[in-house]
């Protein structure tokens, strides 16, 4: 049950569904999409014949379902909205980062690929003035030693002079500033390896796979792996003079170099503005096994993982478009994240083909959370269609139809949308349905953790 005392219109609910002659198959449903907090609601039917007889080998229809509906998953990765299908999310992000770092037979990704050389390198925002943070030494400028919990870290420490409007559209152009950096990357290599570009895309690929992460300021910055291939992808060996340190030097190259930055034309109200990276530049060697090192492959994936369901709501702000500034009186959003918000509408005017107020809830960040180049390694569609064929084929053995023939098998259906979502009484059952599972795979990753580092120091 719920650990939280229920109102007693919600308790009342609760009872209802829970007193229902259909509930155990409610529970199911529930159950089959995770836990999910808000799932879809289908009705329809789907049948199975015989192509050759015409037989009717299965019928399903929702017309017996609680409500007369099939709940299935939303598919929805922040947590903040629904928890366990962003667990799923970053479970295939796991393993797309994962493959690339460790290899996949099954995505035809080598366990070679361990060879090649890869950094995973954090790429960080400029000032944009002052602000409360815990430094490993002394105290913070404000003269204070913050707890890990004070909700003034990451706030201005004077918000009359902070760049707020530096802030949202730094953010804004965040994507851009990507791009140019992985151009840039492209010739550095080639300049260190004496090569040409034409000459590079002959010998070696460069491949990554990266994740936004919004720092309690609310600048976004990116956490990326960073691989060179042999000029085929991870199936190729890269040439002998690609080596860690050289994929170090050229990233720090790269992010510091002038055609490295994206520009921002001045307004009648605003200066131009050139963004580059900030000072703060990590790059660290990934290591295949532990060795006293945080950074192992498991350790990236699972930090790469943990991001790609958050967004921007440690800054408190909302995790959805906002309509009007007095939302933000009603959700209590901090002063220090209601400027950059209030940023991103001031400025909208300004720069119209920025769309900083339809991105005002990710403080003017507009581009993807997670991302990969084509050859990093597998991609999320192709984790998602695993899971999706190995369900169908569940469902055929149970439906007892896995010894006849995909192609003998004709599938009629019929679906429609009706809606979205719990009462609030099903939701309180869902969310302790959620935990339940959570628990279970909690402990079934906490074996395998360990089974996996007995592996890894057998091997070493």
């Amino acid at each position: 049950m719920p650990e939280t005392l229920l109102d007693p219109a919600t308790l009342g609910d609760l009872l209802r569904v829970a007193s229902a002659v259909d509930y155990h198959r409610w529970e199911e449903q529930v159950r089959r999409t995770g836990g999910c907090a808000d799932p879809i609601h289908l009705t329809g039917w789907t049948i199975h014949k015989d192509k050759t007889t015409g037989e009717t080998l299965h019928r399903y229809s929702t017309e017996g379902e609680p409500g007369g509906r099939l709940r299935v998953a939303c598919g929805n990765r922040r947590a903040s909205r629904c928890p366990a299908c962003a667990w799923t999310y970053a479970g295939d992000t796991y393993h797309l980062i994962r493959a690339g770092l460790a290899g996949d037979d099954r995505r035809d990704i080598p366990a070679t690929v361990r060879d090649h050389p890869r950094v995973f390198a954090t790429l960080t925002a400029p000032s944009f003035g002052p602000v409360h943070n815990r430094p490993d030494h002394g105290t913070c400028r404000c003269g204070a030693r913050h707890a890990p919990d004070a909700p003034e870290l990451g706030t201005a420490l004077d918000p009359a002079t902070y760049d707020y409007a530096g802030a949202v559209l730094f953010n804004n152009h965040a994507g851009q500033l990507w791009q140019r950096f992985t151009n840039r990357l492209r010739r550095e290599i080639a300049a260190r390896a004496g090569l040409t570009q034409r000459e590079l895309k002959e010998s070696a690929r460069l491949s990554y796979g990266k994740v936004a992460e919004f720092q309690k300021r609310g600048a976004v910055h990116f956490h990326a792996v960073v691989r060179i291939d042999g000029p085929d992808g991870p199936g190729t060996p890269p040439p002998s003079w690609a080596t860690v340190q050289l994929l170090a030097d050229a990233i720090r190259a790269a992010a510091a170099h002038s055609y490295t930055s994206t520009s921002v034309p001045a307004t009648a109200d605003q200066p131009a503005r050139t963004f580059r990276w900030g000072t703060q530049l990590d790059v660290r060697p990934v290591k295949a096994f532990g060795d006293g090192s945080d950074i192992t492959e498991q350790a990236v994936a699972s930090y790469v993982a943990k991001y790609a369901t958050k967004a921007a709501e440690n800054t408190g702000t909302l995790d959805r478009r906002i309509g009007e500034l007095s939302e933000l009186d009603r959700h209590g959003v901090p002063d220090h994240t209601r400027r950059l918000i209030t940023a991103c509408r001031d400025l909208d005017p300004l720069y119209p083909d920025r769309r900083l107020w339809a991105w005002a809830h990710m403080l003017g960040f507009r581009g993807h959370f997670s991302s990969k180049s084509r050859h990093y390694s597998t991609t999320l569609g192709a984790l998602r269609q695993a899971r999706a064929d190995y369900r169908a084929a569940q469902e055929h053995a149970a439906l007892g139809l896995d010894d006849r023939e995909p192609d003998t098998v004709l599938v009629l259906a019929d679906w429609q949308y009706a809606g979205h979502g719990h009462t609030p009484g099903e939701s309180a059952l869902a969310a302790t349905i959620a935990r339940d599972l959570q628990l279970n795979r909690e402990t079934a990753r906490e074996e395998l953790a360990a089974l996996r580092q007995e592996g890894e120091q057998d091997h070493a």
